[in-house]
């Protein structure tokens, strides 16, 4: 790899949408994206971790982003999805899956397209933002997913991918297809 593509991505943003506000990751956080699948509920776990995915073998913990900034549960729709991220906090990296109401493109901003988080107005902290962008007449808001989670939150949601008694629960708790 040359030298000068290791900040190829530094501009890419993946946006999606959350009750109709547009979001963005930095696209070196995002791993795949993938249709709404089955998620099993974990139980004891924070009411914003859904469950957990299968992908590919391993046990995902999927959080529901609109629920840990306080817009109420994710509804599953044609368009719902859910966005692998890795997620750094203390040197360990977690792997974990956030719904999504849509997704909608990767998205280019150079560094002097993005604004400083705003201070108030928005539902969420704002140490989570750390810009917001612009597309058309539309604000971006662009999260930083390293901070999003607390290491506490990021250890339930690690735990919730390895816990024992998968597919425990609540009856009912295997979405599978409602």
């Amino acid at each position: 790899m040359a030298a000068d593509d290791t900040n190829v991505n530094d501009n890419q943003y993946l946006t999606f949408v959350l009750e109709n506000e547009l979001f963005a990751l930095n696209i070196g956080s995002v791993r795949e994206v993938l249709e709404l699948a089955s998620i099993t509920k974990v139980p004891r776990t924070p009411e914003f971790i859904r469950g957990v995915i299968n992908l590919r073998g391993r046990a995902v913990p999927v959080v529901d982003l609109r629920m840990k900034f306080g817009m109420g549960e994710t509804r599953r729709t044609v368009n719902t999805c859910i966005i692998i991220v890795e997620v750094e906090l203390d040197g360990e990296s977690t792997v974990l899956g956030a719904l999504a109401d849509s997704v909608q493109e990767v998205y280019e901003m150079e560094s002097s397209q993005i604004e400083p988080p705003p201070r108030m107005g928005t539902r969420i902290k704002a140490e989570f933002i750390t810009g917001m962008g612009k597309s058309g007449d539309r604000f971006i808001v662009i999260l930083d997913i390293n901070k999003v989670f607390s290491a506490e939150e990021l250890s339930l949601a690690a735990d919730a991918g390895r816990g024992p008694g998968l597919g425990e629960g609540r009856e009912g708790a295997v979405h599978a297809g409602s």
